[in-house]
């Protein structure tokens, strides 16, 4: 067991908990990260980002990089364990690792959340190589080309809509017989003609030439008609998944998960904020989420300085 009391703990290593460590070791809070088992976030699996300011193109894994060494250079201490129990009930506040126990005056929930995924074959392999969850990150790489967005509710629709800016060869594969978004994003991707929506159709598998994805294979679920769909991208849009299991029933959750907060980043346990993914159900973006970790570091360090 870890016996000295940390002023801040930061669990999870994305963008949202990275900028918070800068931001609270800047302020001399001497923050300790306990990085988990994906340090670094969803970004190290992406290939270029070309939405970062200041940036015109930057490989997601080197990007993360360069912010742990930001965040390293200012006396960020780093963990390279993973959680497995939380206790904020009583302050100072645990947290418990495969490792050891470790004790915080204030805590920073920087979990992140994991997209769904299909669970086909292929699916992995293609990662990053054409298949991914962010159309809004890698839309641009696709003008003029055929594009595939799994899914049917909100996000899925957003996607599409997002897409239509740079192609006219849109298609939807959802496995309901009718779209699950809301009414307004509905007739947005009804009423596009650059627009085409599969129903009833489940994907089966994805298959490319070794390097990029090249085709989507998938089924009608009423015919058993199996269809080869030619494709540069696949967006998955089926959901998050937040990684918010350790707090659950000791924090305000929202109903898919999701940690609730209030006036920036405090959440409904006082001395504990939240970042990043794990409280964003709306614009999952990594500069959004490093702007919700300076937000957590800057009020985990008005509350510190309160105590």
């Amino acid at each position: 067991m870890s016996n000295q009391l940390h002023q801040l703990i930061i669990i999870g290593a994305g963008p949202a908990g990275y900028t918070a460590a800068i931001y609270a070791a800047r302020a001399n809070l001497k923050p300790l990260i306990i990085e988990g088992p994906k340090p670094g976030g969803q970004l190290m699996g992406t290939s270029y980002v070309e939405n970062w300011p200041g940036e015109k193109s930057i490989l997601g894994p080197e990007l993360m990089m360069n912010i742990k060494d930001q965040a390293a250079r200012f006396d960020t201490q780093f963990i390279d364990e993973t959680v497995i129990k939380v206790d904020v009930t009583k302050r100072p506040f645990t947290i418990t690792t495969k490792q050891a126990t470790y004790q915080s005056q204030a805590l920073i929930i920087a979990t992140g959340a994991e997209p769904k995924r299909l669970g086909i074959p292929g699916e992995d392999q293609y990662w990053g190589k054409g298949v991914t969850t962010c159309a809004v990150c890698d839309g641009a790489f696709y003008v003029n080309k055929p594009v595939i967005i799994v899914g049917g509710g909100d996000t899925a629709m957003e996607d599409a809509s997002f897409m239509t800016k740079f192609t006219d060869k849109i298609t939807i594969v959802h496995i309901l017989d009718k779209l699950t978004a809301s009414h307004a994003m509905q007739q947005k991707v009804l009423n596009d003609p650059k627009i085409k929506i599969l129903y009833n159709t489940a994907s089966q598998e994805i298959t490319g030439d070794g390097n990029h994805v090249s085709q989507l294979t998938a089924v009608n679920k009423q015919t058993n008609e199996v269809t080869t769909l030619g494709t540069s991208a696949i967006f998955i849009a089926v959901g998050l998944r937040p990684n918010s299991e350790m707090v659950k029933g000791q924090l305000d959750i929202s109903p898919y998960g999701f940690i609730k907060v209030t006036h920036g980043t405090k959440t409904s346990v006082e001395g504990v904020f939240a970042a990043g993914d794990v409280v964003d159900d709306r614009y999952r973006q990594a500069i959004t989420s490093a702007g919700t970790g300076c937000m957590a570091a800057l009020d985990a360090q008005r509350y510190l300085s309160d105590l």
